[in-house]
């Protein structure tokens, strides 16, 4: 970045007066700090705003500099050595330079102020091209190094966060180089997630495994999504098969990088190797089963279609295990014999409430039912469980028994019950930053207020006297004079205009509403009667629509914002040949309806006019059209504080119109306790 064309050091120290060049002056009032420092760190040149940011006025250090003026770092507070070091490494390596050198330090101004301030520096040299000392720019970049140490915290919790997921999370940019690994990612590469970052792929991939992902890769920087099942090393160095995903990120139709996420089903595939033997075992235990066993045959031919985990069993019809497969005995750690004729019942905590007769009539009744809750090992031990229960019907639709399936959730519901913690902690923290904002925007309307009601008594004094000395004064001989007083006095009614807009801001947005159907139509003839009344020479047509709207909002206010748009429409039509005002409404989404103000004045830019809502922006000059930049911002605040919305359709000489979109009465939704 290349550094701003800054004014250079003048020769002279002292502060700049009125008659000195404009250069010291511009050198001295610049908006960042100007320092020059030799390599001692002796002050060989400082401007006024960084000695303001110091705590110093430029007479009190002139005094210090002609006595016995103190080097840089005692100036500004510069204690640490590894600091001060910094700073004279910093001034040395400006030295044949020919790029700006760059550092950040803490600085400590006298007011007891901290500031972070970043050294932009170039050297500056004699004619003979000999080093003398630097020229560096000063910047104040504290609010900046603020919002970085956020967005830092913010990564760190992100990362933290990635880091207790056990899925694999990594991504890659287009140049396959890795920009972010979770843990889990790392470790699978026997590696931290920092050392991953910077790591080309090939690095931490190669032989076949780099030979078997590139033409994946390949597809996925294509804007492909893959999903594909691939063995892959565990941490303790054995096999293990993941479910990989290659997600492309796409940023303007353009890839640029990729998302992995490796998800570990090996406990799911010996799951189903275990499943798929459990079948195997049933099929040769059904074969072997005599003629008078054809229903226990049956019982097991529709438990192998309803099975979804492992952990099976079947219930008789009053719910009591009459099977207890080897899946069963695993999952419970509880033996065929310590199960067989016992009660659902008895694989639950003795807390458990739930209802043994109702489940079965629920699973009667609709064929299949799930519970999940706590579930008991014979060893007395607990995890969290799906019980999957299905009725077991016969050709004829007579029911036989329940078939029962017992997963084993307790690692998802750790990380669901951590996911839930987590966002409950963020909540907090966003209920409190609101709670700060309000707080802060109710501070700031006060002080806006106060200020503004503190300065309309010196405006008033500066008309006063300046009348006074206009009457003392001769027309002939103080022409001159007389001229400039005429200008504080417009000056001063301008400002005063100002600060009356910005009192009457402040105001709607303290005070509250009072809410009522407003009829526009008389509103609207109201309004445009006294404007009449008010320009009796100017000639307008007026078309006003006879069948305006009924809006649900305050009178005064309504009837302030329709008269600032159409005082603005009468202003501004004053040019045309044939001024024409019109105002009309049509329907609006949500039952709301839209009403506008159209003139065939002066227009303006719109493409220009970004801040058209915003205090004292005009877009006429004040010698073309009088006013001071608040209707429209005030027009503004009140259609929002009405939970409505304003916006205009305008272009230079082709007139202006304003969209009002108000709620009618059964759509009203307003502030009427909160500052906008």
């Amino acid at each position: 970045m290349s550094e701003p064309d800054l004014p250079r050091r003048p020769t002279l120290h002292t502060a700049p007066s009125e008659t000195e060049p404009s250069s010291l002056r511009s050198y001295e009032s610049a908006s960042c700090g100007l320092l020059n420092l030799n390599e001692l760190l002796d002050i060989v040149g400082i401007n006024q705003t960084l000695l303001g940011w110091l705590g110093w006025e430029r007479g009190e250090f002139d005094r210090l500099e002609s006595s016995n003026c103190p080097s840089f770092d005692a100036l500004a507070g510069i204690l640490d050595h590894s600091s001060r070091d910094a700073l004279i490494d910093h001034v040395r390596a400006t030295r044949g330079a020919t790029e700006t050198r760059v550092l950040q330090l803490r600085l400590f101004g006298r007011g007891g102020k901290f500031f972070t301030a970043e050294f932009r520096s170039l050297p500056e040299t004699d004619a003979q091209g000999h080093w003398l000392h630097t020229q560096t720019t000063v910047i104040d970049v504290t609010e900046r190094a603020e919002i970085e140490h956020h967005l830092l915290a913010r990564l760190d919790l992100l990362q933290t966060i990635t880091d207790r997921t056990p899925s694999r999370l990594a991504y890659y940019d287009k140049d396959l180089v890795c920009c972010f690994s979770n843990a889990a990612h790392a470790r699978g590469h026997g590696r931290l997630p920092d050392d991953m970052v910077g790591t080309h792929i090939s690095d931490v991939m190669a032989g076949d495994m780099l030979r078997e992902i590139l033409p994946k890769v390949a597809k996925v920087l294509s804007g492909e999504k893959l999903c594909f099942e691939a063995e892959r090393a565990l941490p303790d160095g054995s096999g293990g098969f993941f479910e990989i995903h290659y997600l492309p990120d796409l940023q303007d139709d353009r890839v640029e990088g990729f998302f992995i996420e490796q998800i570990d089903i090996t406990d799911r595939r010996r799951t189903e190797d275990l499943v798929s033997h459990a079948n195997f075992e049933l099929e040769d235990r059904v074969a072997q089963r005599t003629a008078e066993l054809q229903a226990s045959e049956q019982r097991f031919r529709l438990m192998s279609d309803a099975i979804q985990e492992y952990g099976i069993a079947f219930l008789d019809l009053d719910g009591s295990f009459n099977e207890w497969t080897d899946s069963a005995q695993r999952l419970f750690q509880r033996s065929r014999s310590r199960s067989i004729g016992l009660p659902l019942t008895t694989v639950l905590p003795g807390e458990s409430v739930l209802d043994l007769a109702q489940l079965l009539e629920r699973c009667s009744t609709h064929g299949h039912v799930e519970e999940t809750g706590w579930a008991q090992r014979g060893d007395g031990g607990r995890f969290w469980a799906r019980f999957t229960l299905t009725a077991l019907r016969n050709a004829r639709d007579e029911l036989q028994g329940y078939s029962c399936v017992v997963s084993d959730l307790t690692e998802a519901k750790r990380l669901n019950d951590l996911l839930n913690q987590s966002n409950r902690g963020l909540k907090a923290q966003v209920d409190e930053q609101s709670s700060q904002l309000v707080s802060v925007n109710k501070e700031l309307e006060v002080f806006s207020y106060s200020i503004a009601h503190d300065i309309r008594a010196p405006l008033r004094h500066i008309s006063q006297f300046v009348g006074l000395s206009q009457e003392v004064l001769d027309p002939q001989k103080d022409a001159q004079v007389l001229q400039f007083q005429a200008s504080i006095v417009a000056a001063s009614q301008r400002m005063s205009q100002m600060i009356e807009g910005l009192l009457e801001y402040t105001r709607l947005g303290r005070a509250p509403l009072d809410i009522g159907p407003v009829p526009l139509t008389p509103l609207v003839q109201g309004v445009v009667s006294h404007l009449r009344s008010e320009q009796p020479g100017q000639r307008i047509e007026w078309v006003l629509d006879p069948n305006l709207p009924i809006i649900e909002a305050d009178p005064i206010l309504l009837g302030e914002v329709l008269s600032k748009l159409l005082d603005n429409a009468v202003k501004f039509t004053r040019r045309s040949a044939e001024p024409r005002i019109e105002v009309g409404a049509q329907s609006g989404p949500h039952g709301h309806a839209t009403v506008y103000v159209r003139d065939n004045g002066v227009g303006f830019d719109r493409d220009r006019a970004r801040n058209l809502f915003v205090m004292f922006q005009r877009q006429h000059h004040s010698m073309d059209y009088e006013g001071v930049g608040t209707g429209l911002a005030l027009v503004h605040r009140i259609i929002e504080r009405h939970g409505g919305r304003i916006w205009c359709d305008t272009a230079p000489s082709q007139g202006c119109t304003f969209y009002l979109e108000l709620p009618t009465p059964e759509q009203a939704d307003f502030q009427t306790d909160v500052p906008v």
